[in-house]
């Protein structure tokens, strides 16, 4: 069983083009097994769909909320998947 505790990231606080490189630069830090939530105000399906394309079936997506004002997600790094090294994959 995983105790890390979940980090947290409201990217609403964020300007919208450092949005995405903040959030694939803290995936690139979840060990297999841990998660990242993150809170946006709009579906973050062009995340979703840019995390699928770089990193197929290493990360599990995970609505928490579906808006209208905040939509949030959980984002699990698969066990087992990937190099195993530092750069993500």
């Amino acid at each position: 069983m995983n105790t890390t505790p979940i980090q947290e990231v409201d990217v609403r606080l964020l300007p919208p083009r450092q949005r995405h490189p903040v959030i694939f630069g803290l995936l690139g830090d979840l060990a297999p097994g841990d998660a990242l939530h993150v809170a946006s105000d709009h579906d973050p399906q062009p995340l979703h769909m840019q995390i699928n394309s770089r990193y197929p079936d290493l990360f599990r997506w995970s609505y928490l909320e579906a808006g209208p004002d905040v939509w949030r997600v959980e984002i699990r790094r698969q066990a087992g998947g990937g190099c195993g090294c530092c750069c993500g994959h």
